[in-house]
């Protein structure tokens, strides 16, 4: 492919859109300029088409460094159906394959390659690199240089060395997820301080965000994809391998295509299920946090946790997952009282420093302040990143509002009771000999501990013990309890005697009853997705079994022929000619001419009568 003479050009001819969205424009043209550039924006928000415009309009190849090995292929399978010349170099090739496209590069004949990080300290790649014309480096998942952020790959530290070898080749680092501080701890280790930032909104307005009290789990969880994602795909995380496993497996046995995902598998497993969600419709993936960073899939319809996440920045990236086609989707999380025990056992009981292990408070203090807010979780979950935003309307507190009650009296029964068992009897229990203590049972080990002696035994009749489990849990997420990770017991904090004294009010979040059903488009922002008229669903059907029936033969996944927004506006506009068809978004010259023919014989296929002339 020629290079372009103008970025416009480009998008339309080959990616088949019109226009640039946010600030797209303002990035590749100072890219194409020659300029760096450092670019934050949301998942689904177009920050391929940064370095690939800008790649197709430079002389040379665009050099992309990525840690995603095993989606590589896909990504350039993709590109290569849009009429791009990309190619990979990675780990997972034979020496034959690499030669060819090692050939391919010198020989100018590659718009895009792809390399792993830790191919750029293989003296032979770098020689390589210095033989070529590389038109751009882009540096892709730019948040895993961030040493003690989620995804840490030591091998992006070295990465700021590109521009001391290529002091004239314009590089762009992108990501998804960072905060003010990650976004100023880039810049430093990629030298990028003096590049053009450009910071979009992180909001996704077409995701539901809700936040559940944990109750049964997996019953929960099955009831969401029976209720409002029947046959959709989506994502389910897990904390631990085998949670992952026993919940593929109840998802299979209720009659769910559910498969499992985690780092204990053989690699030959992980990409076969992996390849089996990017090609086959309405499969479900159940994962450990080692399976999504990278996935093109565009119709993931819902995203899952079973598990508390670590930290806001992974829960943004992990929910981010879904909708990047625009169309609404799910995030939903279930969360309860041992999920924040066994996070603070996780941080006590981790590597590193005291410095690093108050990181990972402070992550986890992030955390749980969006699971127990009772305000806007977007306008919550934006704030963390440093963005201001309105009450969204598409998020379980914005369309239940939570009630929020004085908790202080509840909190000083949980504390006094804490102090008596610490500090008079030397004792120290979980959340369960608490609750019932202060509910006045005579269990086996109240009695054998004596503890319905204590002055605050039945003091708590006035909450249910599914309240007095909430009590706790917001009692530790506001530091104002602690837990023994060793012993997965309670004690006190030195904010406690504040709250004990009543010289400190506590405010708690009363949870709704029942969770939120509602699916409910977002109030603002965001393109609303193409509502299908009665007689277009067929025809959208029709498309989709065309398309996957071309993608198998293909041997690509689904969406790398059209993504389901396309088909929808196909099936609305119901396009007669080549030319009308040219015209929806999505498609450019390439696809037009690989796929107009067969799309337009879908839309109007054959009648009897013309295939058999005797009738």
């Amino acid at each position: 492919m020629l290079p372009a003479a103008a970025p416009c050009d480009v998008l339309r001819r080959v990616f088949g859109y019109e226009a640039f969205r946010g600030p797209q424009q303002e990035v590749i043209e100072h890219v194409c300029g020659g300029g760096d550039a450092l670019v934050l924006m949301p998942t689904g928000g177009g920050k391929s088409l940064c370095y690939q415009v800008p790649a197709l309009v430079r002389a040379g190849t665009g050099v992309v460094v990525s840690p995603l090995i095993a989606l590589m292929q896909d990504q350039v399978d993709a590109l290569r159906a849009l009429g791009v010349r990309a190619g990979f170099l990675n780990s997972t090739q034979g020496p034959d394959e690499r030669r060819a496209t090692e050939a391919a590069f010198l020989g100018g004949e590659l718009d895009l390659l792809y390399l792993a990080p830790e191919r750029l300290r293989v003296p032979s790649t770098l020689s390589l690199l210095g033989r070529g014309a590389i038109s751009l480096f882009a540096i892709d998942e730019a948040h895993c240089v961030a040493q003690w952020g989620h995804d840490f790959r030591p091998d992006y530290l070295a990465l700021s060395g590109l521009h001391e070898r290529w002091p004239d080749v314009p590089r762009i680092a992108l990501t998804a997820t960072a905060t003010e501080a990650t976004h100023t701890e880039i810049a430093q280790r990629l030298g990028l301080v003096d590049a053009l930032h450009v910071v979009a909104s992180f909001d996704r307005p077409n995701i539901q965000y809700r936040i559940a009290p944990k109750n049964e789990p997996r019953r929960q969880l099955l009831d969401l994809l029976r209720t409002e994602h029947p046959g959709d795909a989506g994502i389910v995380y897990c904390l631990s391998r085998r949670s992952v496993e026993q919940t593929a497996e109840h998802l299979t046995a209720q009659g769910i295509l559910a498969l499992p995902y985690h780092a204990g598998l053989d690699a030959a497993v992980r990409a076969r299920h992996q390849s089996r969600f990017l090609r086959e419709d309405g499969v479900v993936m159940v994962a450990t946090i080692a399976f999504g960073m990278g996935i093109d899939k565009p119709d993931v319809r819902f995203v899952a946790h079973l598990d508390l996440p670590k930290s806001v920045e992974g829960y943004y990236q992990e929910t981010g997952r879904a909708g990047r086609d625009g169309l609404p989707s799910t995030a939903w999380l279930a969360y309860g009282l041992a999920d924040v025990v066994q996070q603070r056992k996780m941080i006590d009981e981790s590597d590193g420093d005291r410095a690093h292990k108050q990181s990972l408070s402070r992550n986890l203090d992030a955390m749980l302040a969006l699971c127990e807010t009772v305000e806007c979780r977007r306008v919550r979950l934006l704030d963390y990143f440093g963005q201001e935003s309105g009450a969204c309307g598409n998020c379980d507190t914005c369309l239940r509002p939570p009630e929020s009650w004085d908790g202080t009296v509840a909190a000083q029964k949980v504390l006094s009771t804490v102090f008596r068992l610490d500090r008079e009897r030397r004792q120290r229990f979980g959340a369960g000999q608490i609750i019932d203590i202060l509910l006045g049972r005579r269990t086996a080990k109240v009695e054998q501990f004596d503890h319905h002696s204590l002055t605050v035994f039945g003091v708590g009749t006035d909450l249910a013990e599914g309240e007095w489990r909430a009590v706790v849990r917001q009692l530790l997420a506001q530091g104002l309890l602690a837990v023994d990770a060793r012993h997965q017991t309670f004690a006190l904090t030195d904010t406690s005697s504040e709250v004990l004294r009543g010289e400190r009010p506590v405010r708690m979040r009363r949870d709704p009853v029942k969770p939120t059903r509602t699916r409910s488009r977002a109030a603002r922002g965001g393109a609303p997705a193409v509502e299908l008229a009665p007689e277009a669903a067929p025809v959208f059907e029709r498309l989709r079994s065309w398309r996957g029936a071309t993608a198998k033969e293909q041997g690509v996944p689904a969406y790398v022929i059209f993504h389901d927004a396309t088909l929808r506006e196909i099936a609305t506009r119901s396009p007669a000619t080549l030319d009308e068809l040219g015209a929806i978004s999505g498609i450019g010259e390439n696809k037009l001419a690989k796929y107009g023919q067969g799309v337009l014989d879908t839309l109007d296929p054959p009648s009897i009568i013309g295939q058999n002339s005797d009738l």
